[in-house]
């Protein structure tokens, strides 16, 4: 039996790394994280085991002075992500994000023949960047913070119909950073952004508000995968299995959050939906009482509807930043607005809508003080407006539970 090949991503910090899920359904081969200092990569390079590398932040230009060779993608972009070991030994340098970022665009129908693309950052990324969109027909200008064209001048850049973010701003554990805004692009068609931690940036986020097509870098980093994978076994491209991959990852990653009336069954429903597809429940009701030692009648009667408001952003914020949690809101997190893209960062929304009457008010403050009917009224355009998907529901769970089930699908 052909001794496995030996394969890893090399990286400074990689413990939110999606590498190994995704090249486990692209070959049989062993595949590490290898986390290493900088004073350590040229021994690792001379003398590590290995058949192949992935690499990543901060090694993609670091790494080329220890190759033999280098392909002449990765020659013209100047920075390397795969390492192949040849037969003779030698260290062939590879850049696979040029094919998974025009595999992107591709999937997404994002041309940029004869337009103007703003690709901010001026790393390896971006060279990737730079040389896809030459090469699909487009102009990039690369916006860097000291470059010719700089966030001081943007307005030189109405007419950018393209945006790539090749920057880190805005990435998982930096949530609601923003590189720039978009009000400066009034013909912006497009806006992608390499990263896919949160699978919504708040660039995303952005562009979505205003109507424009908002893609995160998942795709890319599954279709970069798959060309590193040929490389590594000499056999074809496993470009058809990139989108179900990334369909699959994505569905994982995304929170299934439950909006709608108080009592209505959201921790019910959602400690079953958790259940049954293996996944943590919160109710963020219950984390609110944890976190403030205080039950939610308490903090009402101390501190107002407001100051229950302030603790509840609180909370949906830190929740919000989470993957794969099922989460049942409170009824009233509609109100406030930022707790939109707290939520909606890595989440999609089940709107639970039931007819108001005879929903339970005991121990719901605002229950008590205003009629079930009158609460609906008043929130029914919040929770259509927060919501990816209403399910209409009914007092019966099982049927509840089949329909949810139904919306996720």
């Amino acid at each position: 039996m052909p001794k496995k090949l030996q394969i890893g991503l090399l990286g400074e910090h990689l413990g939110h790394s999606y590498s190994p899920e995704i090249h486990e359904r692209l070959a049989d081969y062993d595949y590490r994280l290898i986390e290493l200092k900088p004073d350590r990569l040229a021994d690792f390079l001379k003398k590590g085991a290995f058949d192949g590398l992935n690499v990543t932040i901060p090694y993609k230009e670091a790494v080329i002075p220890y190759l033999d060779t280098l392909s002449p993608v990765a020659a013209r972009i100047g920075a390397v992500n795969t390492i192949v070991r040849g037969q003779d030994g030698k260290l062939c340098g590879h850049n696979t994000d040029y094919e998974g970022l025009a595999a992107l665009l591709r999937a997404n129908d994002i041309s940029p023949i004869g337009k103007k693309v703003l690709i901010l950052g001026s790393g390896g990324a971006s060279k990737a960047a730079t040389c896809v969109v030459e090469d699909m027909g487009g102009t990039p200008v690369i916006i860097s913070r000291k470059g010719e064209n700089n966030y001081q001048n943007l307005s030189k850049h109405a007419d950018a119909a393209i945006l790539i973010n090749a920057t880190p701003v805005g990435m998982f554990p930096e949530n609601g950073s923003s590189p720039l805004s978009l009000s400066h692009f009034p013909k912006l068609e497009a806006v992608v952004d390499l990263i896919y931690n949160p699978l919504r940036t708040a660039l995303l986020l952005e562009a979505e508000v205003l109507g424009i097509t908002a893609v995160n870098g998942l795709h890319m980093l599954v279709a970069q995968a798959a060309a590193a994978c040929a490389l590594f076994t000499g056999e074809a491209q496993k470009q058809a299995f990139v989108a179900q991959i990334t369909k699959d990852m994505t569905a994982r990653a995304e929170n299934i959050i439950l909006i709608g009336m108080p009592g209505c069954g959201k921790t019910t429903l959602g400690r079953r939906i958790a259940a049954d597809l293996s996944r943590s429940f919160v109710d963020a009701d219950e984390a609110l009482e944890e976190a403030c030692g205080m039950k939610i009648p308490d903090i009402f009667q101390k501190e107002g509807e407001s100051g229950f408001r302030i603790r509840e952003s609180e909370i949906l914020k830190k929740l919000g930043r989470e993957r794969g949690l099922v989460i049942a809101t409170g009824g009233g997190a509609v109100t406030i607005a930022q707790n939109y893209p707290y939520l909606h960062q890595n989440g999609k929304m089940i709107f639970l809508d039931i007819p108001p009457t005879g929903l339970p008010t005991e121990g719901r403050p605002l229950s008590a003080a205003h009629t079930p009917e009158e609460l609906y009224q008043k929130r029914l355009p919040l929770y259509r407006a927060f919501a990816d998907v209403t399910v209409k529901i009914t007092r019966d769970i099982e049927e509840n539970l089949t329909r949810i089930k139904e919306a996720l699908l």
